[in-house]
């Protein structure tokens, strides 16, 4: 559409198109007034636009975004906004913080197909992280967390903040067992959903703590966790029981634990957004220079972790969580009990 079709905002111009998607089109936004010291706005936005009649997933997003405020690890939300193009056409905006580094996608990309520096993944995974807790702890699930959605945005001074956007998709979490209610569909892209979502059609906070593996284990190789093109292999690949992404050998100590913790095929036994938080292979400052104070905090629920042996999922591994799982099945423990239950194993 011409950018004309959906016309200017009250303070701002709208430029050149720099996304689209089913929901709609991005474009670069300019202020009218940049040096007006009275501005809400900055000088550069990203608007996201569609016909009002087709904008619900647009409204979901600053619906969300509204109530998760706040975190500097989410892209900020200036406002919304009706206009009126030259044909007539009237369009809803949503006025969003500009990623003027790109995405984390195109950011992998420029590596030249080997991944990122280990320091430099950790350092947006910590990003990320921060972001996700701040989603999980106010009751939403994103669903469709990928690199395309983490957004590179210059932080004060020299640096780079990855942030997540896109929220389109986002929904409420249902923390109790008795009021989930199963979509007739997933939410999401294919390559980054996770077995609960594929079988069952269930994604909650967990969720997004697979699809963060996969991009985790993107950065650190270039490549995706699933090999396949068309998105009914894919899904047959996450649906198939006690099948995993392959972890590479030559990663670190601390990156293999890291992404086990995030690759476990049943939910209940996934990492959260906090314990991984307190995870080595991110415990670093924010300039990926240096360390920071250690927290203690015993990963105790990795069943699949080995001191001895960090290479990828093995058939024993595979084995004995099925063992433990057959055991547990159907019983009722709370989170703790099942902590003591697997360290013990």
């Amino acid at each position: 559409m011409d950018v004309s079709e959906y016309g200017d905002g009250a303070a701002w111009f709208r430029g050149s198109i720099i996304g689209k998607g089913g929901f709609g089109s991005v474009y670069l936004a300019t202020l009218k007034n940049p040096t007006s010291k009275y501005s809400c706005f900055p000088p550069l936005m990203a608007v996201k636009s569609a016909e009002v009649s087709a904008s619900g997933s647009i409204q979901k997003e600053k619906e969300v975004l509204t109530n998760l405020k706040g975190c500097p690890y989410l892209i900020k939300c200036f406002g919304e906004e009706t206009t009126i193009g030259s044909n007539g056409v009237m369009a809803y905006n949503l006025l969003l913080e500009y990623g003027s580094g790109g995405t984390l996608s195109d950011r992998i990309e420029k590596s030249g197909g080997g991944g990122l520096a280990e320091c430099e993944a950790r350092v947006y995974t910590r990003s990320i992280l921060r972001g996700l807790n701040h989603i999980h702890g106010n009751g939403y699930v994103h669903c469709d967390l990928k690199p395309e959605n983490i957004l590179l945005v210059p932080n004060s001074g020299a640096g780079i903040r990855a942030k997540i956007g896109d929220f389109g998709l986002a929904k409420r979490e249902r923390n109790s067992k008795k009021s989930k209610i199963l979509e007739p569909y997933w939410r999401g892209t294919p390559m980054y959903l996770s077995p609960e979502a594929v079988v069952d059609k269930v994604q909650e906070s967990p969720s997004d703590i697979w699809a963060l593996g996969c991009i985790v284990l993107y950065m650190l190789t270039g490549n995706l966790p699933w090999e396949g093109k068309k998105s009914e292999e894919i899904i047959r690949k996450i649906g198939t029981r006690g099948r995993l992404p392959k972890i590479p050998n030559e990663l670190s100590k601390e990156a293999k634990d890291f992404l086990k913790g995030c690759f476990v095929r049943r939910s209940v036994f996934r990492h959260t957004s906090e314990m991984l938080l307190h995870h080595p292979f991110v415990e670093v400052l924010e300039n990926g220079d240096a360390v920071e104070e250690s927290v203690e905090f015993e990963f105790n629920c990795d069943v699949y972790s080995d001191e001895d042996s960090f290479s990828s999922w093995s058939e024993e591994e595979l084995e004995e969580v099925e063992n433990i799982e057959a055991n547990i099945e159907g019983q009722n423990y709370n989170f703790l009990e099942l902590c003591t239950l697997l360290a013990t194993n």
